[in-house]
Order: C-alpha cells, then sequence, then structure tokens
C-alpha cells in the first residue's frame, strides 16, 4: 500500500490464516500413525498443581478413557476447546473420563490447570515434560488417545476433519472421528478406523544437538531475519496464531518457517504480476534470508551463542502517527463467545462533525489483537447503521449466545450496503501494517454529521474475550483534497455451476473521463482460486494491475502503486475470475457442492476488482459497464459509479 495507507482498507473476509502444515505432513495419502494400537499403556504418571503424583489407572473411567495432548500455544489445538469441552460433556455419565495433557514449553501443572480454566475445559489438564509423550507416541497437538476399560489403546488420532491443514479451517466438519470411535468402543464393538492423522502443531523434544553450534544458528543468523519480518505479526498480543520471539517458539515452528518461505507463502504476498507496490520490498525475503532460514532448519535447529542476539526489537506504543484530529471508540466492551463461527461486528461511531472533511490516514487500534483479524470503515449519513444496532439490541436473546455488546453482527456485508454508495469508504486495517499518509492533496471524503461504521471481523480462539476498538482519523489541512473513489469491475455472472473445478467469470467496465490509480484491490469468497485486473488504454497495449494465482479469502488487502497510474478517458479494465466449486475443494461450504450464486454472503460468491482512483473534475467519476448478452452482442449499461472506497 502507498506509505499513507499501509494499514487503510482490509477486505471484507473472515478467519484469520497465517500458516498451514507443510507438504509432507498433509498430503492425503500418507498413513496415520499407529504406534501403541492394542496395546496397554499403563505406567503414565502425572503431577498435579498441589504436587500430588497420580497415576493413568487413578483416572481412568469406568468404561473408556480420553486422553487428549494440548498446547496452549497452538491456535489449533487452543481453536478445539470448544468441542472437546462440548464432548466430554455429552459423555459425563456414560462411564468416559477425559483428561488433558499439555506439552507448553515453559509451563508448570499450575499454569496447565489455569489455563485449561481459562479455555473452559471441563477435565483436568496435566502439565508433561516428555513422559507421556514419548509412552503414547504423541505427534502433534491436538492429538486424542482413546483406552478401553484396561487401558489398551483403541484408537488415536484427530478429533474430527474440521481442518484440512494446520490452521486452514474446512467450510464444515464431515467426519467426527473420536466420537465414532467412542460410540463403537461403548456400544462393544472394536472401532472401524482405529487410527487418523492428527492436524496440529508438531511435539518436539529437546534435543543436546540443538544446543550445539552450527554454521547457521538461531541466535546470530536467525533471529535478526525473524525480528526484520515476522515479528510485527508473531508476537505476543498481536494477530498471529503463534509467536516466533523466542528460540523454542521457532523450533517448534521450523518446518513450516522453510517450507512457506521457500515456497514465498510468507510473509504473505498474494500478487505474481503487476506494477510495483508500496509494500513489495517489506513483504518479499531476500534470496540471502530464505536460504538463511532453510539452512538453519536443515542443519537441525541449532541454537548458537545466546549473545551472538541482537537486542530485542522493540515496537511503538500509542498512536503512531501523532495525535489524531478525531478519535472514536467503540461504546463498551464486546464480548467474544468461546467457539462457533467468525463474527462480523459493525460499531456505529458518531462524528458530529459540523463540517465535510477530508480523510488523510486512518489508524485503527484494536482493543485486543488476538480476535480481531480486520477492519473496515464507511461512512452513513442516513442513520441506517443505529436503527440496526437498536434493533440489534433490543431483540431477545437467545440461549447459548455468548457474543453480546454495542453494535450489530452481519453475515458479511453492512447491512445496509453502505459500500455500494458512491465514495462512501474510509479505509481500514489488515495485520502487520502501519498507518501512513495518502498520497499528498487526496482524501476520503467525511461529510458533516455522518456516523463513522466499524466492522470488526472477528475470529475465535477457543476461549470468551473482550475488545473495545478505537479508531483515529486525521485530517487534510491544506487546501481541499482531491477526493479518492471507488471504481468497481463487477465480474459479469449469475452462478458457479455444482462440480466446477476451474469456472471463469469475467467483466469490464470503461471510464468516460481522464483519472489516475492510487490502489487496487480484488475481491472473492471462499470458491475463488485465482484473480486478474488488466487495464487496457484506448490507444495502447495491455496492461496487468495485478495478478493472484492463490487467491486466500482469509488474505485480502488493498495494494498501493508505487507511482500513481494516469488513465485516459475511454480506457478499459477488465476483472477475470477463476472458481473451483468441486468436492476437492476444502474452502466449499457445500458438500455435496451445489450452484453457488453471485450475492453479499460469504456462502455467496463474487468477483470485483477495486480501484482507487482520483480525477481532475469535479464530482463522482463516470464510467460504463459493457455486458456481452447472448445474442446481442456486447451492450452498456448506465454510466454512473456503482462503488465507492
Amino acid at each position: 500500500m502507498h506509505p499513507s495507507v499501509k494499514c487503510s482498507f482490509a477486505a471484507v473476509l473472515t478467519v484469520a490464516v497465517l500458516c498451514l502444515l507443510p507438504a509432507s505432513a498433509c498430503r492425503a495419502d500418507d498413513r496415520p500413525p499407529t504406534a501403541g494400537l492394542d496395546r496397554v499403556i499403563r505406567a503414565v504418571a502425572f503431577r498435579d498443581a498441589s504436587g500430588k503424583t497420580r497415576g493413568l489407572a487413578d483416572l481412568k473411567g469406568e468404561k473408556a478413557t480420553v486422553v487428549v495432548f494440548v498446547s496452549f500455544d497452538c491456535p489449533v489445538s487452543t481453536g478445539y476447546a470448544q468441542p472437546l469441552a462440548e464432548l466430554a460433556r455429552a459423555y459425563q455419565g456414560r462411564g468416559v473420563s477425559f483428561l488433558g495433557v499439555s506439552v507448553t514449553d515453559d509451563e508448570g501443572a499450575g499454569q496447565a490447570a489455569r489455563r485449561a480454566r481459562e479455555f473452559g475445559l471441563p477435565f483436568p489438564v496435566f502439565h508433561d515434560a516428555g513422559h507421556a509423550v514419548q509412552a503414547f507416541h504423541v505427534e502433534v497437538t491436538p492429538e486424542a488417545f482413546l483406552l478401553d476399560a484396561g487401558l489398551v489403546l483403541r484408537y488415536r488420532g484427530r478429533v474430527d476433519d474440521r481442518y484440512a491443514a494446520r490452521l486452514k479451517p474446512r467450510a464444515r466438519v464431515g467426519r467426527r472421528d473420536l466420537r465414532q470411535a467412542l460410540e463403537e468402543l461403548l456400544a462393544g464393538r472394536a472401532v472401524s478406523r482405529p487410527a487418523t492423522r492428527a492436524v496440529g502443531c508438531p511435539v518436539r523434544m529437546d534435543s543436546p544437538a540443538r544446543q550445539a553450534a552450527g554454521p547457521v544458528t538461531f541466535y546470530r543468523d536467525v533471529l535478526p531475519v525473524l525480528q526484520r519480518r515476522c515479528q510485527v505479526c508473531h508476537r505476543p498480543g498481536d494477530v498471529a496464531p503463534f509467536s516466533l520471539m523466542t528460540y523454542r517458539q521457532s523450533v517448534t515452528w521450523a518446518d513450516d518457517i522453510k517450507d512457506y518461505t521457500q515456497a514465498r507463502k510468507m510473509p504473505p504476498w498474494k500478487p505474481v504480476a503487476g506494477p510495483k507496490f508500496l509494500t513489495e520490498d517489506e513483504r518479499r525475503l531476500t534470496g540471502k534470508e530464505v536460504a538463511t532460514l532453510a539452512a538453519w532448519v536443515d542443519g537441525g535447529t541449532p541454537a548458537g551463542d545466546r549473545k551472538a542476539a541482537p537486542p530485542p526489537r522493540r515496537f511503538p506504543h500509542g498512536w503512531q502517527l501523532g495525535r489524531p484530529d478525531l478519535v472514536l471508540t467503540v461504546d463498551g466492551d464486546f464480548q467474544l463467545g468461546a467457539g462457533g463461527l467468525d463474527v462480523y461486528r459493525c460499531f456505529v461511531l458518531p462524528t458530529r462533525l459540523g463540517r465535510d472533511v477530508h480523510v488523510t490516514a486512518v489508524e485503527v487500534r484494536p482493543g485486543n489483537r488476538r480476535v480481531v483479524h480486520h477492519a473496515v470503515l464507511f461512512f452513513d449519513r442516513k442513520g441506517q447503521g443505529r436503527r440496526l444496532e437498536r434493533r440489534e439490541q433490543e431483540r431477545p436473546r437467545k440461549g447459548g449466545d455468548e457474543d453480546r455488546g454495542p453494535g450489530y453482527s452481519v453475515p458479511l456485508s453492512f447491512a445496509f450496503l453502505p459500500g455500494f454508495l458512491p465514495g462512501g469508504g474510509l479505509g481500514g486495517w489488515a495485520p502487520g501494517l502501519t498507518p501512513q499518509r495518502l498520497p499528498a492533496g487526496t482524501g476520503y471524503l467525511l461529510p458533516r454529521g455522518a456516523d463513522v461504521i466499524l466492522q470488526l471481523h472477528y475470529h475465535r480462539n477457543g476461549r470468551a474475550e473482550r475488545d473495545r476498538t478505537s479508531v483515529g482519523l486525521y485530517f487534510a489541512q491544506g487546501p481541499a483534497a482531491r477526493r479518492i473513489q471507488g471504481l468497481a469491475i463487477p465480474g459479469n455472472f449469475v452462478m458457479i455451476p455444482a462440480g466446477a473445478v476451474r469456472h471463469r467469470v469475467t467483466g469490464a467496465v470503461r471510464v468516460r473521463q481522464d483519472c489516475r490509480l492510487y490502489a487496487i484491490m480484488p475481491h472473492m469468497h471462499l470458491l475463488g482460486r485465482q484473480i486478474k485486473v488488466t487495464m487496457l488504454p484506448p490507444d495502447g497495449r495491455p496492461r496487468t494491475l495485478i495478478a493472484i494465482k492463490d487467491w486466500d479469502f482469509n488474505w485480502q488487502e488493498v495494494y498501493f502503486f508505487r507511482e500513481p497510474i494516469a488513465a485516459k478517458a475511454g480506457t478499459r479494465f477488465e476483472v477475470e475470475g477463476i472458481y473451483d466449486n468441486s468436492s476437492t475443494n476444502p474452502s466449499n461450504p457445500h458438500q455435496p457442492p451445489r450452484p453457488v450464486f453471485v450475492g453479499l454472503q460469504t456462502t455467496d460468491e463474487m468477483c470485483v476488482g477495486f480501484l482507487g482512483v482520483t480525477t481532475d473534475r469535479p464530482g463522482l467519476i463516470r464510467y460504463d459497464i459493457p455486458i456481452r448478452l447472448p445474442g446481442l452482442g456486447e451492450s452498456t449499461t448506465w454510466g454512473i459509479p456503482l462503488f465507492g472506497l
């Protein structure tokens, strides 16, 4: 993004995802581990918070025992807190005991028990220093082990299939493996599928070899790379689902660090073609950095000399651009429940401005970065947001609804679609991005008396959380700024057929006046695989403005061009999207697949290329939308803007 808008305008998205399993650990043909099956596992003991030692035989259930290995540093493991709690309650009174074993580093028995309470686990959780891990041959967390009345291991593996890979959830749970195994065991039948491959965080035992020196060591060579490229997100309290601040944390994620930096999937940078973007250099590792990380992993992840480490990186606190001209804060805490689907919550922030202003920078300060995935801001001049919030607050509460507080919830849009109103946007925030000012002489229009609607995407982390986010707005101080407007290039489609693997959607617009392009944001939903936006000048060669070949609904952002791009009247902009509506797409919300229509809900689809533009003429930019109709050729619709950024 432009230095002015590095954090300006996240897309409409869901669930925070930052890395996946190494390819070698998640292939469909990998055979699940079977170590220990049909054998007695008895000689395992745990020490509780009071110091008392308790053997597995003392903790077993009358008919069955479920032992789940967890880590409170692993986001997949904590994401299973609510499903495991529900499962334990469902089998309470049926002769089944649940117990947890925490392998979190630097944690004692008392801390393990405390964190289990924080995540609402209704069964005892003990800390393990390695003995139980070895006895059960644990590979990842969370991993579940089902023992019969005689402590014979009858099932090991995943709780269910909600994850296709680490931090890559499926749209729906198809198979509940642990529950199925429990039902079969309690019915006196053999477990039909005694082993599955669990998806989660690898369990690594300390090795003296890791402490030895080598040609590439953590403290001297790797830590500086992590500080420069990763820790802005991967640190306590920030948006990344795990930290990379310490040697132990980095060793836990070593395979992913190597695989995903070599594949250029981390740090996340999606464009594979287009002009130079402002954050491109900051978000791309150099070849030397990639080679350093790989050599460290291949060399056994040696720690090296701690004295060779650089000083800890210090992260700024407070408003990054100085005191804002206007600070807006949500009116009270919003409580986010421990489990369930992600939440899009809209908060109404009255500005009470007595004049129109141009906003030249936006800073969003999440109150709780553990659960705030992104923010999008629009203005509302008609009080629609206030009415929706009042209706939300007056509706009867449903049992089990843990989400409560100010604002109103919507599936994806703002419920009254301010994004369709010309010039309605004010930017936003995405993880890892810092606020900067818009290009000189430009700004977002904020009319007098308008409310700001702040939409926050919350992703759950397995325990109840609270958030109260603030927004800082910086106003143009000089002459009236040129207004940054939104120009949308919509895909021309109605439906994506069920089963289609590479369904192609196209669309175009043609501008009626000269303009300058500052930013671009492609947008699709869950079925999207690829998207490209092309510029075709009336007297020049086609130019790719952006191309993404590995679309991720969970990582969308606005990309600001390093230099503004001039577009003459008559320039045509085209968008092309490729969709996968087959059963092999783990992001497909429908199994079996069904036709998916264009729409605003997450389970609908969209194909849009958004452009941030300015014009020298007063008023809104005007453009045409050519539509090709079967048998009628290409026709043109109205020449007015449909969307505003």
